[in-house]
């Protein structure tokens, strides 16, 4: 069995911080006297990723995420533990070390602000030792998928956040890494621009089976390309496994849409809203039943409203994951890792 690409083993990060007391005394007090704590950001955290995975990593603000995502790309230091990437510890051979990994960061470029977009590809060419023939064969991929051929000639500065995203997205494959990590990739930009880095993710996981662990608060981009999830709060993982799964047993609501032939029908729907079954009009003929999927049958409350109503049209539909990942941040669900 192939060795995965990221081991991590009880891996933590502990930040030691202190209190900081307010005013002109205050100030004073703290340059003679300070109550230090210790945060845990990252405690003892475990998983592994093998080759060719796209694994969402997700958690409220402050949960660990970015911290983590800052080890295993060699910027911080673990306080415990260990990870291995790519049969690299980040930390200690980290010169070596970037240059088998690709990272995108939302709100942050690794493009020259003021030259030519072509001219930064150009400069990480050679700071990556790519040969002509694979950059060329590269840059027209990139092209084909994200449609960057157009503004290569543009200073980076007057690029829009979509067009230099898809740059980004671009100067960080330039040398064919084995794994990707991404940031919000997606965030800011519109439904074109977003079509396009998921297509371009794909095609590059198919392509040449990158691995990709994305961070994101966009359940949206986790539903189109991962099937596995990593969930953190408080920098412990709360859950490790497909979203399906995660689907199958936090689950609870089922919603269904009918759309009837007239008002008479629509008024005559109110009658099955008993017994936990919530009845909300949509607009003038359609309207949506929710109800908790243990508790209520929906091949049983499909069959009695199409024996008393004339129904031109259905669609059941299940709650969004985003309530489901909300309730976890809440702590309205709990979650084991599982054995």
């Amino acid at each position: 069995m192939a060795e995965p690409l990221i081991q991590v083993r009880e891996l933590s990060k502990h930040f030691r911080t202190y209190h900081r007391r307010e005013g002109i005394w205050g100030g004073l007090q703290n340059l003679f006297v300070r109550d230090y704590k210790t945060i845990a950001a990252v405690d003892r955290v475990s998983f592994t990723i093998d080759r060719g995975e796209m694994v969402g990593y997700i958690g409220p603000n402050g949960a660990g995420k970015s911290t983590s995502i800052k080890m295993l790309t060699g910027i911080l230091v673990p306080t415990s533990g260990e990870a291995v990437v790519n049969g690299f510890v980040p930390y200690r051979q980290r010169r070596r070390y970037v240059k088998t990994i690709g990272v995108v960061f939302g709100q942050r470029t690794q493009l020259w602000w003021d030259i030519a977009v072509i001219e930064s590809f150009k400069l990480l060419r050679r700071i990556y030792d790519v040969s002509q023939s694979d950059f060329d064969a590269r840059m027209e991929l990139f092209n084909s998928i994200l449609g960057i051929k157009d503004y290569l000639n543009t200073p980076v500065r007057k690029l829009s956040l979509g067009e230099r995203m898809r740059c980004d997205l671009a100067a960080a494959l330039l040398h064919n890494p084995p794994l990707l990590f991404l940031d919000e990739p997606t965030i800011g930009l519109d439904v074109v621009a977003k079509h396009h880095i998921r297509e371009f993710l794909r095609e590059i996981n198919r392509e040449f089976h990158t691995t990709v662990l994305l961070t994101t608060h966009g359940m949206d981009d986790i539903e189109e390309l991962c099937r596995r999830i990593l969930i953190i709060d408080h920098g412990k993982v709360l859950f490790d496994g497909e979203l399906r799964e995660l689907k199958q047993r936090l689950l609870r609501t089922k919603q269904i849409k009918f759309v009837v032939k007239d008002r008479a029908d629509g008024e005559g729907l109110s009658r099955f809203a008993v017994d936990g079954v919530e009845l909300q009009p949509v607009d003038e003929l359609t309207y949506r039943f929710r109800f908790d999927r243990t508790k209520v049958s929906a091949a049983d409350l499909i069959r009695q409203i199409l024996a008393s109503v004339e129904v031109r049209d259905l669609l059941i539909e299940d709650e969004p994951i985003e309530e489901v990942i909300k309730r976890i941040y809440a702590g309205e669900a709990t979650l084991e890792v599982p054995a």
